[in-house]
């Protein structure tokens, strides 16, 4: 690997931990508000998902367009 890919890898796993965080942030604050619904909890892990599928996709890209 090349000294941008590991630049690259370290701004990917950068953003996925402040994704991680934000999402358990906000997780943690809404169950100081209420209780979370079965489906509310659903959506949130779905939502963790799917920023965390963004966020690889994103980089992939990054990797992708640097490679050419």
């Amino acid at each position: 690997m090349s000294n941008s890919q590991y630049n690259d890898k370290d701004e990917q796993d950068e953003l996925q931990k402040y994704l991680e965080e934000k999402a358990n942030q906000a997780h943690e604050k809404e169950q100081e508000t209420e209780p979370l619904s079965a489906y509310e909890a659903c959506v949130l892990r779905e939502s963790a998902k799917i920023h965390e599928l963004i966020a690889k996709a994103q980089g992939e890209a990054l990797e992708n367009s640097k490679d050419e």
